[in-house]
């Protein structure tokens, strides 16, 4: 049923501009400048591409080459969470890791070993909080008409979404050639927050525990693997989830050398409900600086807003 109601919801978004509820909408087609009463004082960001907008108005409040199109790393676990959503499959179901799982694109590591098997919920957590390439590979992989037919539906969805500078080409985002915009991701992110409760959960989360696992521990020199029982946690790669300070609804990472450091999220910033989009920033802690530039700039100067306007997530149930 969800995944019914899901693709109900997308036809019906307008292509001039995405429907966010019956109230905003995010204004596409206007011309995208902030409006801010001070521009002096927008920070300046180390991101080459930038958005915030306030969403219970659908207006962006800063901008930065919003429209450049740019590999997007792990933001494409995202969409690859809406869509093994989307297709209702038990989330008990157990999946094997197989070698075909296996990152032969940059050749990363991972903490699922091969031949491991994990309930589809336990990778969707690891796909979105740990940003795990074989989870996510392996929701794909399993997804009903298998990996072709998912990169497919990914592409669709994007188009439905108004997504006009988006291509997939794989799950995980690994490849470069995942390539969005700063303004097309902020329409993804605004839908994933308002229609599905899974992502805006797991994603705020700042750990996540897999549960007392087999920990095989190998030693060198030929010795014989030491094998014990223990918790495994996996850190959310946003950081500001775990800072008492921010107050996130949803989030994701990503990184690839092509891609520099992203960072898509949804806060409540000086009570105001926003998504601040950052792609390709130089250097691990530049997406969180930025992140910090941009909410002490909303602290600084954004009016007090009446708490009877502000926005509130949809559901698709």
């Amino acid at each position: 049923m969800k995944a019914v109601l899901a693709g109900l919801v997308l036809l019906c978004i307008h292509t001039s501009a995405l429907a966010l509820d019956g109230n905003t909408a995010l204004e596409v087609d206007k011309p995208v400048v902030a409006t801010q009463p001070d521009l002096a004082s927008i920070p300046e960001l180390n991101a080459q591409s930038a958005l915030v907008f306030d969403q219970a108005s659908g207006r962006p409040l800063l901008t930065k080459n919003a429209t450049m199109q740019t590999p997007i790393a792990s933001i494409t676990k995202l969409m690859t969470a809406m869509l093994v959503i989307n297709a209702g499959l038990p989330l008990d179901e157990r999946i094997a890791i197989t070698s075909d799982d296996r990152d032969t694109l940059k050749g990363t590591g991972s903490r699922l070993a091969i031949g491991a098997h994990y309930t589809r919920g336990q990778l969707l957590h690891l796909a979105l909080i740990a940003s795990d390439n074989r989870a996510a590979h392996a929701l794909a992989r399993s997804y009903p008409g298998g990996l072709e037919r998912f990169v497919a539906t990914m592409n669709r969805t994007a188009r439905v979404l108004g997504m006009r500078d988006t291509v997939y080409v794989e799950p995980t985002g690994l490849s470069s050639s995942n390539r969005s915009t700063a303004l097309d991701l902020a329409k993804l992110a605004d839908y994933a927050y308002q229609n599905y409760p899974e992502i805006r959960q797991i994603t705020a989360t700042g750990q996540y525990t897999l549960g007392t696992q087999r920990v095989v521990l190998k030693k060198k020199h030929h010795q014989a693997a030491k094998v014990s029982y223990r918790p495994v946690a996996f850190n959310n790669t946003n950081r500001l989830t775990r800072m008492d300070d921010w107050h996130i609804g949803l989030s994701k990472t990503g990184f690839i050398n092509e891609a520099g450091h992203c960072l898509v999220m949804q806060a409540e910033v000086a009570n105001r409900n926003v998504i601040i989009v950052l792609l390709d920033a130089m250097g691990n802690n530049s997406r969180a600086k930025d992140a910090a530039r941009i909410k002490a700039w909303l602290e600084e100067t954004s009016p007090a807003h009446d708490t009877g306007t502000r926005y509130t997530a949809a559901s698709r149930t």
